[in-house]
């Protein structure tokens, strides 16, 4: 955030906690057409980045840089930023199938044009298979047809749910779509395929991981040692 007086440091955790939801509240809203997949907040001493991680990245950006610089401006006068203090940066996500905030808004968009529900989670369903994903879940809930609320639940793979690896594997996101009839409820969970590399996945191996390694060539049992004769040989046998 914007240069303070010295403040305690559970007051500091809670400007900043207070500054990323906000700002990424803000982001949503404005770039969600955009396929907005989060932001990231650095700070150095000289400048505070922004990282807009977004799955169409020129838009985001806008002619000749111009949306980018409106957003930089709004940011700025919004958290009281000196000038030139801070910077916003468009980043492209790689694998937007992996991407369950991205995913959501495209399935939020496709309710909002009339497609039918069921539909609309099969295509976003087989959409993130198709890509390399382990396993994904989506539940739509809400008036969906009739005046009575329900949810409905759309899984297909594997998903795990708990412990350590949910950090590293689960990409979740919930958004709210306002229909006509009322509000509905999307919640997008993705689990990500291991990537040694880490760039389309998580670099660590899941912890229940059993590789089954080649059998060894056998190796042929050992000869053994040559006969010794002392000394005793055919020629000496026949002399005899």
């Amino acid at each position: 955030m914007a240069q303070q007086a010295q403040i305690s440091k559970k007051r500091k955790f809670v400007a900043d906690g207070v500054f990323n939801a906000e700002l990424n509240e803000f982001l949503g809203r404005t770039l969600g057409e955009d396929g907005y997949a989060g932001v990231e907040v650095r700070v150095t001493p000289i400048r505070t980045e922004i990282i807009i991680r977004a799955t169409r990245t020129r838009e985001v950006l806008g002619e000749k840089g111009r949306r980018i610089r409106e957003l930089t401006a709004l940011v700025q006068k919004r958290f009281g930023f000196p000038e030139n203090s801070v910077e916003l940066f468009a980043e492209r996500v790689e694998n937007r199938a992996s991407c369950a905030m991205a995913q959501c808004e495209s399935l939020r968009y496709k309710l909002l044009g009339g497609l039918a529900v069921r539909r609309a989670c099969y295509g976003v369903l087989r959409f993130i298979m198709e890509n390399g994903a382990t396993g994904v879940e989506v539940i739509i809930s809400g008036k969906l047809r009739a005046q009575r609320a329900k949810a409905m639940k759309f899984k297909q793979g594997y998903l795990i749910s708990t412990g350590e690896p949910k950090k590293h594997y689960i990409s979740e996101a919930v958004r709210h779509v306002l229909m006509r009839q009322g509000v509905l409820g999307i919640k997008v969970k993705i689990m990500m395929s291991h990537d040694p590399e880490g760039k389309m996945g998580p670099k660590l191996q899941m912890p229940d991981k059993i590789t089954v390694h080649e059998p060894k060539e056998e190796v042929p049992p050992m000869m053994g040692p040559p006969e010794q004769d002392y000394g005793y040989t055919e020629e000496a046998a026949t002399a005899e």
